[in-house]
């Protein structure tokens, strides 16, 4: 992706958070250099702030997604089981716009639709090997009752609404009808060994610097820090 075109999806996505009532952090609208001259290790290390990816495919608006981590905990909470062990985000999926089929080997997470359109969630349960079962029906918690759907049945969300995923189920998602804006609220994430794809796909973009970025993404940390 080019630098110019991130640059035009975060100006875009604060506008759309925003028109829904959510406002970021203060740390989202640093400069790369106040980034780099603030005390960023805990953001850093927490991969804390903007992540806008096209998996590499460069086909954005047909395949990509725009997210944000707004709080995440470590792998060493998770792993000693006391601590910060959980995270939040903030994303948007355009209409049409395609979160490719992936699963979590540790993450659980809550999907919550919180306004625009309606989010359509694509299921699978998966099988003992991590494969997708395509056969067997999928059970997920919806707003705390069970709904039961068929493989690779159709999950809605209207505003309001979320669903529970766990580890091993997978699930693809796009919006309907209009932008969806989505809320994630899950134990501690891990965007670098936590996904699983279906297709050979990166969870990154691969960045064309052919502006000066407004802020840094994550993925620009180990790099531009």
């Amino acid at each position: 992706m080019k630098r110019s075109r991130i640059n035009e999806i975060i100006r875009e996505a604060d506008a759309f958070i925003r028109s829904h009532g959510y406002v970021l952090p203060p740390f989202a609208y640093w400069s790369p250099d106040q980034m780099r001259a603030a005390d960023h290790a805990a953001i850093k290390a927490r991969r804390m702030g903007w992540d806008i990816t096209d998996y590499g495919q460069e086909r954005f608006d047909e395949m990509g997604l725009f997210l944000f981590t707004v709080r995440n905990g470590l792998l060493e909470d998770l792993q000693r089981g006391t601590g910060m062990v959980y995270a939040e985000k903030i994303m948007i999926s355009r209409r049409h716009q395609l979160s490719p089929m992936h699963r979590h080997i540790i993450k659980a997470e809550d999907i919550i639709n919180r306004g625009g359109g309606t989010l359509v969630i694509e299921l699978f349960a998966g099988l003992p090997d991590g494969s997708i079962d395509r056969d067997s029906d999928v059970t997920v918690p919806v707003d705390g009752q069970l709904r039961t759907l068929p493989a690779g049945g159709h999950l809605r969300l209207d505003p309001g609404e979320s669903v529970t995923l766990l580890p091993g189920t997978w699930h693809a998602f796009w919006g309907e009808v209009a932008d969806v804006l989505i809320g994630e609220v899950s134990t501690v994430n891990d965007d670098v060994t936590d996904n699983v794809f279906e297709m050979q796909i990166g969870r990154f973009a691969q960045v064309d610097e052919d502006e000066p970025p407004l802020h840094l993404l994550v993925s620009d940390y180990d790099t531009l820090l």
